[in-house]
């Protein structure tokens, strides 16, 4: 399956963002548990990643 086809089945998309927005309140438990600098650069880092890659398929549509 290409990766456009997958951002525009809204099923496999849908599970795909929830699955995400679950790893997202992981990474804030952490970065609230953590008292290590590297630790907090490490969770900040995962959480924006995260939320970049939900806005793949505005990436991949070409509508941002």
């Amino acid at each position: 399956m290409s990766l456009k086809a997958f951002v525009n089945n809204k099923a496999k998309w849908d599970a795909c963002c929830e699955e995400l927005d679950i790893l997202i309140l992981e990474q804030h438990r952490r970065l609230e548990q953590s008292e290590v600098a590297i630790d907090l650069h490490r969770c900040q880092g995962s959480i924006s990643t995260l939320r970049r890659l939900k806005y793949l398929r505005d990436k991949v549509n070409g509508t941002k």
